[in-house]
């Protein structure tokens, strides 16, 4: 078991392994400060805090049931947590309990009257459970308070929009772009209601096009373009926007499905095959590609697998006219004319059976009106369910209104649907990574390749950009780890190493103090190791990283915060500066320093050093993308550009969407 692998803090002090549990949860280690705050609640279960922090970590994991048990003990044990209140309220509000989920609003909401967060999440939940004109009213009174909330105009036009008054809606979609021109989901809105409105897709295609370079990486947004380009003629640009849009997602069905369509438009017969193929082995009821490819291996030649597919169609949608139609010329043309009489029959009955009906205004349009859904498509005429059968797909969930959090801790399973743009992370000493197909993500010091080859530490040491979140069972081997060192050091002789060991397995559990004090420890020791200058810069910055973000200081006196942090900040550039002494060929001590003097707004000081960084290691991505962002802030866009381009080059995914941002007519 973890928790018997770790310290027993809790019984000598539970605000410390609370405050551990607490750093844990900061940087996202989920499953690290879970075990914390379960020994906090085995040593004292009747405090609200642990079950409370637990419930957040247990939400951010989409564990909601496990959050909505324990954020509900938190407020049996203190019913005036306000956080646990909406911490319980999000929980509830991805169980679909909506309901439930304004009541826990509206608690809060009597501890912070006001509040923000609290009164959007609120208005959401009323447009979930359908009540429209509470929704309406409650984004009015945001509104009234909060003027400059681009996200609560969105909101009431969403509301606008199910009561089918588009006018009203387009005017808060402006407003919101008005506040906000990178409110991505307002461009998606709009773009919405022009195609829905009056089919005017050039205009959908512009708003599509600005969201895009917003949030470069959806799909959707790409399947939802390519559709607009296919009505705007433009086969090329639909058919470029499918691929993109699959090599993002590689099993997404509607890409799959409407490029398939393209394909056979254009008798690209073993391709568009190849994709109805796909779209089956992913759903074999999807009947609109059972009824393609049966078209598909007609004009093949295959006359029993168009036959197979067909008749699991017309079996379906026994009242589909077009489907016997369809198998009927397949019987005839095998020579079955028995069965191609009764089909052509019975499809002329159906036929004559159907009551015209008005073409709806979203032909094709949605992803919802597909074969097999419970749409009553025996109600429709023959060319209108053939049209359905063979139109392209759209997806309809690229523009959902996010909730915000007013507890900075909950993030969620959408904290990275917009990006925030903000300088590549330090370097960090760990004994793990988290590389991509893109980015080895582990750099060089000659230090820590020295220390490796000694084998003095119990794990292997990397310099890298990325740490990842760690399982139960890599905990648990830290954990022991330190038991082992404590062990050691109690019956031998110190040793620098030992110290350092141990330093990185604290930092390693979150435990930031204590990886200070053994790193003074092997610097007392050894004073001209420039490795453990650059271990103590990373302690103090993340402890100073959790201190900055803390409830405790965001209390304090702002002036006296920014003096603390400045000071914190200059001990963190000092070592970084000792290290350089004693290692001034280390690339990855010039671009700590580079990132810790943008922090002190030492802008030019930073570059120099990013300078440095980049004379030293010409493919330092990181390097190149932090200078060119200093010098977009800075104004001197040809340069700042360059920079992230090389960035780009380099397998640094976030300078594309910078770029983008920054290009963007």
């Amino acid at each position: 078991m973890v928790a018997g692998a770790m310290p027993l803090w809790s019984q000598v002090n539970t605000e410390q392994v609370l405050r551990i549990g607490q750093n844990a949860l900061y940087f996202e280690d989920y499953m690290l400060s879970i075990q914390y705050f379960n020994q906090a609640i085995q040593a004292k279960p009747y405090l609200a805090q642990p079950y409370f922090l637990r419930a957040i970590a247990k939400l951010n994991l989409e564990d909601y049931n496990g959050a909505e048990a324990d954020a509900a003990k938190a407020l049996e044990l203190n019913p005036f947590l306000t956080d646990a209140w909406e911490v319980r309220g999000v929980a509830r509000q991805n169980l679909g309990k909506n309901r439930a989920a304004i009541d826990d609003y509206t608690e809060a909401l009597k501890l912070l009257p006001r509040n923000r967060q609290l009164l959007f999440n609120r208005a959401l939940a009323l447009i979930d459970i359908k009540e429209n004109d509470a929704a309406r009213e409650a984004f009015d009174e945001i509104i009234g308070y909060y003027p400059g909330f681009d996200n609560a105009y969105l909101g009431r036009a969403r509301v606008e929009l199910e009561q089918a008054d588009t006018v009203a809606a387009k005017a808060d979609i402006d407003k919101a772009l008005s506040i906000n021109k990178n409110a991505a989901n307002a461009y998606i809105m709009r773009a919405d209601i022009a195609i829905k409105s009056h089919a005017d897709f050039e205009g959908a295609l512009a708003d599509i096009d600005q969201a895009i370079k917003l949030m470069p990486r959806v799909a959707g947004l790409y399947i939802n373009r390519a559709f607009l380009r296919y009505n705007l003629d433009s086969y090329n640009g639909a058919m470029a926007d499918y691929d993109y849009a699959l090599s993002l997602e590689p099993y997404n069905a509607v890409a799959l499905f409407n490029r398939g369509l393209l394909l056979a438009e254009v008798n690209a017969n073993d391709l568009a095959l190849e994709d109805f193929n796909r779209v089956l082995e992913l759903d074999p009821d999807d009947y609109r590609a059972l009824y393609n490819r049966a078209m598909i291996y007609r004009a093949k030649g295959n006359t029993e697998g168009a036959i197979a597919d067909i008749s699991r169609v017309a079996d379906r949608f026994p009242d589909f006219p077009g489907a016997l139609y369809l198998r009927g010329e397949l019987y005839r043309e095998s020579g079955q004319l028995a069965k191609a009489e009764r089909d052509f029959k019975n499809a002329k009955a159906k036929a004559l059976a159907l009551r015209p009906e008005p073409e709806p205004a979203e032909e094709g349009g949605s992803a919802t009106s597909t074969p097999g859904s419970d749409t009553d498509d025996e109600a429709i005429p023959d060319e209108l369910v053939s049209k359905r059968f063979a139109s392209l797909l759209t997806v309809d969930d690229n523009a959902s209104i996010q909730e915000e959090y007013n507890n900075s801790a909950i993030r969620g399973k959408v904290q990275d649907r917009n990006i925030n743009i903000e300088i590549e992370p330090m370097m960090q000493l760990s004994f793990y990574s988290a590389p991509t197909e893109l980015r080895r993500n582990t750099y060089y010091i000659r230090e820590v390749d020295d220390l490796n080859a000694t084998r003095q530490l119990r794990f292997v040491l990397v310099v890298t950009s990325v740490v990842p979140a760690l399982d139960e069972a890599v905990i648990a081997r830290h954990f022991q780890s330190i038991e082992y060192y404590n062990s050691h050091l109690a019956t031998h002789a110190a040793r620098p190493v030992d110290h350092i060991g141990r330093a990185l397995d604290f930092i390693t559990v979150r435990d930031y103090q204590n990886a200070e004090k053994d790193i003074d420890r092997a610097i007392t020791m050894a004073p001209d190791l420039a490795l453990n200058y650059l271990i103590r810069a990373q302690a103090r910055y993340s402890r100073y990283q959790l201190e900055r973000n803390s409830s405790s200081s965001q209390s304090s006196d702002a002036l006296t915060r920014a003096s603390l942090g400045r000071k914190a900040l200059n001990d963190i550039a000092d070592d970084l500066d000792h290290a350089i002494s004693l290692s001034p060929r280390s690339a990855v001590a010039y671009y700590n320093k580079g990132n810790i003097l943008y922090e002190l707004e030492e802008y030019d000081l930073a570059t120099a050093a990013y300078n440095k960084a980049i004379e030293l290691k010409p493919d330092f991505g990181e390097a190149y993308y932090n200078r060119g962002y200093i010098a977009l802030k800075a104004g001197r866009s040809n340069e700042g550009v360059a920079d992230l381009s090389k960035a780009g080059e380099l397998g640094i995914i976030p300078a594309y969407n910078l770029i983008k941002r920054i290009t963007r007519p």
